[in-house]
């Protein structure tokens, strides 16, 4: 059953916000107003949905009262198929309605920092972060994202002990989110000369971009060192101290960046990176204490957890939150992973309707 009341009453909060967000109070509070601008929309699209669908009952009462005093068999059958075609739109308007009440995460909407660490395997898993990174920006390319370097530790055979990067475009963090975790590889690694298969493993976290008005960093309470970049072997690749690493005190978090040439620009990535970080700390907070609630299916505060499988030899990629594979492991590497980030997020959804 459609909540009527409850969107009756949304209906009045729209209003109500429409006069918040012209208050000079919440225009010079950027966080507010923000937040505000979000909520006005969110509410703006629930109430045009609503008002779809009480318009298609009123449409489907009034086929209907014209069905009982239609006489002629031909109206009658074009009036039927009439009345089935509402019944339909009915039933999809209620599915987006029910969609629409759901409660959306604002970091939804945010830009994407995605760290990819090679774990357990030595060189073949620095090779696979490689292979991960170019997936997500082939899948990048596909959904029109940029896709931009942060900082990267190279290896001597072409893989990475870490890359950063950042996805920008809409709703990146929305669908990256389901990225994090660890990435467990199946297959011969080019080192082995016996043939037998290894098991490797990468860790993914994909952070929502934090903003300054996000997240509030002191300058009191970081401790920032410049030195001289240098690429694989050690070997100098800049002559100026432009390699930024900054260590956040209260937490321990450290981050360096030395991608750029210009220190200026090392640092202000790098903070752009702590800032995620700590925003992505209280998000996996709050993640946890609804799992210690809960057995979470595919959200949960343990970023640790094996997340999904991929076997070289089968061409099989398997994800173990929803039990869905494929074997296409080329394509899917090619970046062709839309099918399982849909997936994902249908589950997600599910859960928030469950909580």
């Amino acid at each position: 059953m459609i909540p009527r009341d409850k969107l009756n009453q949304l209906e009045t909060e729209l209003h109500e916000m429409q006069d918040l967000i012209s208050d000079p109070a919440i225009i010079s509070d950027a966080r507010r107003y923000r937040d505000a601008l979000r909520l006005f929309k969110e509410l703006g699209e629930i109430n045009q949905a609503w008002k779809h669908y009480q318009q298609l009952e009123t449409h489907i009462e009034e086929v209907k009262l014209l069905l009982e005093s239609e006489t002629d068999s031909e109206m009658t059958a074009l009036i039927k198929e009439e009345a089935f075609s509402l019944d339909s739109q009915l039933e999809t308007a209620e599915l987006k309605l029910r969609d629409l009440l759901i409660p959306s995460d604002p970091n939804d909407t945010k830009n994407a920092i995605v760290e990819v660490r090679a774990g357990t395997g030595g060189e073949e898993a620095a090779l696979f972060v490689a292979d991960l990174y170019r997936m997500y920006s082939y899948y990048a390319d596909i959904k029109g994202w940029k896709h931009s370097l942060i900082d990267a530790n190279e290896t001597g055979l072409g893989g990475f002990k870490e890359i950063i990067f950042q996805l920008n475009g809409e709703g990146v963090y929305g669908l990256m989110r389901f990225e994090s975790g660890v990435h467990r590889v199946q297959r011969i690694p080019v080192t082995e000369s016996s043939g037998r298969i290894h098991t490797s493993a990468v860790s993914v976290a994909v952070l929502p971009e934090a903003e300054d008005i996000d997240v509030e960093i002191s300058e009191n309470d970081l401790r920032i060192d410049v030195y001289r970049s240098s690429g694989h072997g050690g070997q100098s690749v800049n002559t100026t101290d432009s390699a930024v690493r900054i260590t956040h005190l209260p937490t321990g978090i450290v981050v360096t960046c030395q991608d750029e040439k210009s220190q200026i620009k090392n640092k202000a990535k790098a903070l752009k990176v702590l800032r995620s970080r700590l925003l992505d700390a209280e998000i996996s907070r709050q993640e946890a204490e609804i799992a210690s609630s809960r057995k979470a299916q595919v959200s949960t505060g343990d970023r640790s957890a094996k997340i999904r499988t991929y076997n070289f030899p089968q061409s099989r990629v398997t994800d173990h939150r929803i039990n869905l594979t494929s074997y296409n492991l080329d394509g899917f590497l090619a970046g062709n992973i839309d099918e399982f980030i849909q997936a994902l997020r249908i589950a997600w959804r599910n859960e928030k309707v469950n909580e």
